[in-house]
Order: structure tokens, then sequence, then C-alpha cells
């Protein structure tokens, strides 16, 4: 389908954790789990490019979407308010098979739980969640209705375990893997995998277009250079090259 530009009509914009927005949307929205949107919410032309931001639920005509205050762009629109519209770009990119059965792990860090919910409601085989934070965990509490266990690290120890998620985690455990966090750790949990469990891993890679025109968020693969945008954000974990 051609990505068409359309309005979305701000329903809530809420601080869910330091720096954490949760974004509702009211509209007509569609798109796959772990496919995105460029969001724009503002009329300047500075900043220039809009801002890639996952779906995470598409539900009773609205479109949520959780976000991180990282730059420009995601402070303008965190300062938006209830009324106000933005433009969206979207669906954008490859998303995760939902078509699986069997025993499912989500292996999320940060803001990488973004698209979890909107996959844990569309997965029908038995989904288990493990999530790490620096600290404040946050989102699980819609998530957990729609999986069997809820996994927390965070790295000071304020909830769940102490350390790092993968620390909770064997693939030996799963019939298949689904990862969404910082490049570390999509790394480890690649390793983990290898030769023992199918794993696929959304990437988080900078990007300017967000349809596959300026090069600008490509990652090698065992193919050669492939772009985030289009070709993923979801790529098979055992495709990618991320320690060169």
């Amino acid at each position: 389908m051609k990505e068409t530009y359309r309005k979305g009509i701000i329903h809530t914009n809420t601080e869910i954790s330091p720096n954490i927005y949760e974004l509702v949307l009211e509209g007509d929205f569609h798109g796959r789990p772990g496919q995105f949107y460029m969001l724009r919410g503002w009329e300047e032309l500075d900043p220039f490019l809009p801002r890639p931001i996952s779906i995470a639920d598409i539900d009773s005509g609205k479109i949520k979407f959780l976000y991180e205050v990282r730059g420009r762009g995601t402070h303008i629109i965190s300062k938006l308010k209830k009324g106000h519209s933005l433009s969206l770009l979207g669906p954008l990119g490859n998303g995760f098979d939902v078509k699986v059965e069997g025993k499912i792990a989500l292996i999320t860090g940060g803001i990488g739980i973004a698209p979890m919910l909107y996959l844990a409601k569309q997965l029908s085989g038995e989904v288990h969640i493990y999530s790490g934070f620096r600290n404040n965990a946050y989102f699980l509490d819609q998530i957990r209705p729609y999986v069997k266990a809820v996994n927390i690290a965070t790295e000071n120890g304020s909830v769940g375990h102490k350390g790092f998620v993968t620390d909770l985690f064997d693939p030996k455990d799963f019939d298949l893997v689904y990862a969404c966090g910082p490049i570390p750790m999509l790394e480890l949990v690649i390793n983990m995998c290898k030769g023992i469990t199918p794993v696929y891993v959304s990437m988080e890679n900078h990007m300017a277009c967000g349809i596959g025109a300026c090069l600008g968020c490509t990652i090698q693969t065992i193919r050669g250079m492939e772009r985030v945008c289009k070709e993923g954000p979801v790529f098979k974990g055992e495709e990618v090259v991320l320690n060169d």
C-alpha cells in the first residue's frame, strides 16, 4: 500500500514515566505489530524531519504510540495537548509475523517495549515477556492481560531482578523469540539464541525519510546493506551483522 499522510487528533498525551509518553490519537489508522509511523507535530521547517515511532496499539478508532523524549522533535510532541492535530505518514516497514504458534518470548529493553502490546494481543501462542529498564518499569500493566508471565529487570534493582533482562531469559525454553531494544541487548539475544531458537529483532536505527529513499537508516546484513525503514525494522536475527 502506498504511504500517505493523514491527520490524527490527540485524545491523550501522557507522561507515564520520566521522559516516556503515551500518545493516543483519534482516527482511522491501520498497521501491523512492528510497523511504525512518521509523526510531525509542528508546521515550521525546523525540525525538518518527522519522527519515527512504533505502533503500540490500534483499537476502537484510536492508535497508540509510546515514545521517549530524546530531542527537539519529540520534545515538541510531548507538549501537545488534547485536540491538537499531528501529521502522520504510514504505516511503514515490515512488522512481526503473528501467524505463529508455540511458546514465544518477547524480549525488550527500555523504549523497545513500545510494539509489544499490539504484538502480544495478536499472538495465539503462550507468550512470556522479559523487559529490562534502567530504573522505572512502565507499560507492562497494559501488556500483562495478554501474556502468561511478566519478567522484569532493572539496572538499579528498584523493580524485579537487579541486572540485565538477558539474565532472566533461557532460549531453550521457547520456540520463538521476538526482541526490540538497544543494539547491545539485541546482539546478546541473537548470540544466546544461535543454533537454539529462531529469533527476530526489531531495529531502532535513526531515520530521516522513513520510506527508503534517503538510505540513512541502513544496516549490515548477510545480504549486504539493507534499510531499516523498508526491509525492516524486523529482521531475522541470524541475518543481521551487528559487531562490525
